[in-house]
């Protein structure tokens, strides 16, 4: 297995430029490719500007900031990721555009180039069915935001091969992250803990155990968490959240992981969350 000097990203969004800073202020190389140069600027803006805050922590100086920038190439050509040895895509969680952007990515690079996807819900096996690099398919899952969450959930696919394991696993250690190696399965592990979690704080709301202010303070102060589930819920979007149990009631076929119907109905009334402006809270 080669040595990682380049990685590819292909998504300059939210997660993609996260994961590009995370890679050049470690000293690698990006390509981060996006469908337009609109997308690419917007995410390379994305990363200065956090880079910025960085330097007003006194984290990072200006030279770490230049240096860093220096790393990153941007392109909305395919044919860029050619110098990579690992490409990551981070692209929209849409199981037929993933499949469609990986296709196109097995057929350009190089046959020992890794490829792995940052999917927080969809089956790396059948990802990796997609592409003729089954073993050299992974799952890499970050959490935003990516240059300050230290975990990585580092996803195994049925055919995914030790060495394709250890490389990215090493990889993630290089960016300074916590990696956790996980078997491919509904949620993997944070969010299959999580959700579920966040449908039963809704659940405790329906029922009119507490207010909302109530169950989210009992879960800050008992369960010392920087966040309480209902309005990390609106964080996520509730949208998502929902999404995110069905798939569980469906490939578990599990009633206990029936969305709760508070949470369909606030769905169903536009209420999303922050992204909506409405969502458990008003803000």
């Amino acid at each position: 297995m080669m040595a990682i000097q380049t990685v590819g990203i292909i998504g300059a969004g939210t997660m993609g430029n996260g994961i590009a800073q995370a890679c050049a202020v470690s000293g690698i190389n990006v390509v981060m490719v996006d469908i337009s140069d609109t997308a690419v600027q917007k995410g390379l803006s994305t990363v200065a500007g956090s880079l910025d805050r960085l330097i007003k922590k006194e984290k990072i100086s200006e030279a770490d900031k230049a240096a860093a920038l220096s790393r990153i190439k941007v392109s909305t050509s395919y044919d860029d990721l050619k110098a990579a040895q690992l490409v990551i895509e981070a692209a929209t969680e849409n199981y037929d555009l993933k499949v469609k952007i990986l296709k196109q990515v097995d057929a350009l690079v190089a046959p020992e180039v890794i490829v792995a996807t940052n999917t927080s819900s969809i089956s790396i096996t059948q990802l990796a069915a997609a592409t003729q690099r089954a073993d050299r398919f992974i799952g890499m899952h970050f959490f935003n935001p990516v240059p300050m969450m230290a975990l990585v959930e580092i996803i195994r696919g049925l055919q995914t091969s030790d060495a394709t394991h250890d490389a990215v696993k090493a990889m993630a250690e290089a960016l300074g992250k916590s990696p956790i190696t996980v078997k491919n399965a509904p949620g993997f592990v944070v969010n299959r803990i999580l959700v579920p979690m966040i449908n039963e704080a809704f659940q405790v709301l329906s029922e009119g155990t507490a207010s909302a202010e109530d169950i989210d303070a009992g879960m800050k102060l008992g369960c010392n968490q920087p966040i309480g589930p209902l309005a990390l819920a609106d964080m996520i979007g509730l949208d998502v959240c929902l999404a995110v149990m069905e798939v569980y009631l469906k490939e578990f076929g599990d009633s206990k992981y029936r969305p709760c119907f508070l949470l369909r109905e606030m769905v169903a009334a536009g209420r999303l969350g922050r992204k909506t402006s409405q969502g458990v809270y008003s803000y």
